[in-house]
């Protein structure tokens, strides 16, 4: 007989999800309506009931360790099948949108804008699924997508919302003036994105390097994660400088949290992917879909 005890609380589990995505305490704690000192409470005894640190607890920062890395990502893909599978028993609602998109997309580009959406349509309930592979719309019941990928692999009926490029962003207090040539950003501490499940070469520091002549410097070293959200926080914390994917981070470049120490004719084309969204057999009947892709490509056309 399985051993129940083998397992962590789920309470547990979605705090420490929450503090991994934020890499802050005091936001998961605001989202999961609860105090700071009890989310750092329930990740400690996480921590003690595996037997191993989630975190290294730094001045006003978090960082996770590579045994938090790995565990964050079977988390996050843990409960959001238990999410949609829980929406799945659950009675449909009339007005109810599922969207499927990647985790950077929806964490640091469509949830934020959101609330403006349900404003303008408070009767359309909007149920975002996050994952990096892509998904069957209508294997997995998913009314649009919001797929980061080459045009033959976005789906019949697919429509661009826009391109991406890379430009190296960090902490105001960690570059306070503009750099003069590419070279000049080797003399900061690097971030660095491996996603040990997806190849994303133009997300390299060498690959960024060679497009502008400058040869990588050698024994570079540096912050890696495989959570691209988790490396945009690092950035804003002023733990190094980060590749920035434009328009991902547009907002904390204008809001001031992050600036480009180099002129945005250093940026670099990701390859042939863009962001397209597409709609399953279904949704496409839909007037409320049919809204929300309107108000996606309006969003858009602003970033």
């Amino acid at each position: 007989m399985q051993n129940r005890r083998d397992l962590p609380p789920l309470d547990a589990l979605r705090g420490f999800e929450a503090a991994a995505r934020h890499l802050s305490f005091t936001r998961a704690a605001e989202e999961l309506h609860l105090t700071q000192s009890a989310m750092s409470r329930q990740v400690k005894s996480l921590e003690d009931a595996l037997g191993v640190a989630l975190f290294e607890r730094r001045h006003r920062s978090l960082l996770l360790t590579d045994a938090g890395q790995a565990f964050h990502r079977t988390v996050t893909d843990v409960l959001n099948t238990l999410r949609e599978a829980t929406a799945r028993l659950a009675p449909a609602a009339d007005r109810t949108l599922a969207v499927a998109t990647t985790i950077s997309f929806a964490s640091l580009w469509l949830v934020p804008r959101l609330g403006e959406f349900h404003r303008a349509h408070p009767d359309v309930d909007v149920r975002v699924s996050a994952k990096n592979d892509i998904v069957d719309l209508a294997r997995d019941r998913i009314d649009l997508a919001i797929r980061y990928c080459p045009r033959e692999k976005a789906g019949a009926g697919a429509v661009r919302l826009f391109g991406e490029r890379i430009l190296p962003v960090a902490s105001p207090r960690l570059a306070p003036k503009p750099l003069a040539r590419p070279e000049d950003i080797a003399g900061l501490p690097l971030l660095h994105y491996e996603d040990p499940a997806y190849d994303f070469p133009w997300m390299a520091w060498r690959t960024w390097f060679e497009t502008f002549g400058v040869a990588m410097p050698p024994g570079v070293r540096g912050l890696r994660f495989s959570n691209y959200e988790q490396l945009v926080q690092a950035a804003m914390a002023g733990e190094g400088v980060a590749l920035g994917r434009l328009p991902l981070v547009e907002r904390w470049l204008r809001g001031g949290q992050l600036v480009a120490p180099l002129s945005r004719k250093f940026s670099t084309a990701t390859s042939t992917r863009s962001f397209w969204i597409v709609a399953s057999e279904r949704a496409r009947q839909r007037p409320e879909a049919a809204a929300f892709i309107a108000w996606v490509q309006q969003q858009a056309r602003r970033a």
